[in-house]
């Protein structure tokens, strides 16, 4: 059985407390395909941040969770399914489209809830996955500013998988620069959420504010859970 306690007590001691701009890091324990066993041992070994992939885990496993951990979703979403997850997800991170951001926006206020949301870029421009195009940064976020019943409170994304370290922190630094150019003018901007296991040293250092750790918290994903 994978020592969850010990591997988020080691985390915590390793992980700063705040990034190179001063900013504390939130550490966001990625659940997928977890036990609700298993996810509360981290809440009880100082995991305060969970994060779920996929919408029907979210819900199925949503009583069974202690109601101390902040919940996130950090997977793809699906219009269809916004509904599950209204008024008990406490931010979404994977905000990568307009049509997503329009239909989360008329089903929280008719819902009577705000909430509470990431832009996610697609930094390494990669046709494997979604988010906004780099370039579009400023005017996505223009765009999803004026729609009632969200709160924008930064961007996310993932970085490519690659052993170049190099183009690694170019990407991360170039996302770090996105992100305080919002700032600028945006004052409620306080996330960057950016940083899994294989790369979230390489964030933090650029200035990720938000790292999302599955493996080094629960061990290899159990595949048919």
């Amino acid at each position: 059985m994978e020592n969850i306690e010990q591997n988020v007590k080691n985390l915590l001691s390793t992980i700063p407390e705040y990034n190179p701009f001063g900013e504390k890091i939130t550490l966001v324990a990625a659940v997928k395909t977890q036990t609700a066993e298993d996810i509360n041992r981290a809440v009880a070994a100082g995991i305060t941040d969970i994060g779920d992939n996929h919408v029907q885990e979210f819900r199925d496993k949503y009583g069974e969770i202690t109601p101390q951990a902040r919940r996130h979703f950090i997977g793809r979403l699906q219009t269809n399914k916004i509904k599950y997850l209204l008024g008990k997800c406490d931010l979404f991170h994977s905000v990568d489209r307009f049509s997503l951001a329009t239909e989360l926006s008329e089903r929280s206020l008719n819902a009577g809830v705000t909430s509470e949301v990431l832009l996610q870029i697609n930094i390494g421009r990669e046709q494997s996955k979604s988010g906004f195009d780099p370039d579009c940064c400023e005017q996505a976020y223009a765009q999803v500013a004026k729609l009632p019943a969200l709160r924008i409170r930064g961007l996310m994304a993932m970085l490519p998988l690659t052993e170049d370290e190099r183009a690694l922190i170019c990407l991360a630094q170039q996302m770090r620069k996105k992100y305080d150019t919002l700032r600028a003018y945006a004052p409620e901007i306080n996330c960057l959420s950016m940083g899994m296991s294989g790369d979230y040293r390489i964030c933090i250092e650029a200035g990720s504010n938000m790292i999302r750790l599955g493996t080094a918290i629960f061990g290899n994903r159990k595949q048919n859970a």
